[in-house]
């Protein structure tokens, strides 16, 4: 790893590394401990699975409209990977609670066994509880729109790296920096 200097060389120091990963603004580079800002995954896979499970009820889908209808439903704040939905889908196959119906296409439809429909009644609590954070996150996203943050977040994240990048820099100056940026965490924590 390259050591902070004067000049362009700054940017292997580890400051610079966690401004690029996000590590200041909540997110992590890989494989790094867990920090307070990150995101945690929005269902266990319990929870994902009698998700799925209760869409196909509504209506046979595929696994692409699956996530979609999980976006739609949390206002567009959420939407899981497909690297997460098809192995569920697989696995509800597996456990006989639901069943490809014939479709048009390569897609395969999935859709509700009895076996299906008796598991979601058993666990009626559980799926209304992890429909509600659906809703529940789509009343939060239409409440807030992150947009201006996030952009100025990102106009801070730059001009960090262009002030304490300029071969001026001088303790003073990173000083200076520090205080500016707690100033504005005290008063967003006022707000």
């Amino acid at each position: 790893m390259r050591h902070f200097h004067c000049g362009r060389e700054e940017h292997g120091h580890p400051f610079f590394q966690a401004m690029r990963h996000g590590g200041f603004f909540g997110g992590r580079p890989e494989g790094g401990p867990r920090g307070r800002g990150e995101r945690r995954r929005m269902f266990d896979a319990g929870e994902l699975r009698l998700v799925l499970l209760k869409l196909i009820e509504e209506q046979p889908r595929h696994g692409y409209d699956l996530i979609r209808e999980i976006e739609t439903l949390s206002g567009g704040a959420y939407a899981p990977s497909p690297g997460v939905v098809y192995p569920t889908l697989t696995l509800l196959l597996d456990m006989g609670l639901s069943e490809e119906q014939a479709s048009e296409g390569p897609r395969k439809l999935m859709g509700i066994t009895e076996a299906g429909r008796q598991h979601l009644t058993e666990r009626a609590d559980e799926v209304e509880v992890a429909m509600a954070r659906l809703t529940a996150i789509a009343r939060l996203s239409e409440r807030t729109d992150a947009a201006p943050v996030r952009r100025a977040m990102h106009n801070l994240r730059t001009a960090l790296q262009d002030r304490l990048s300029q071969e001026g820099a001088t303790r003073e100056t990173q000083l200076e920096v520090a205080r500016i940026l707690d100033e504005a965490a005290g008063k967003i924590e006022r707000l």
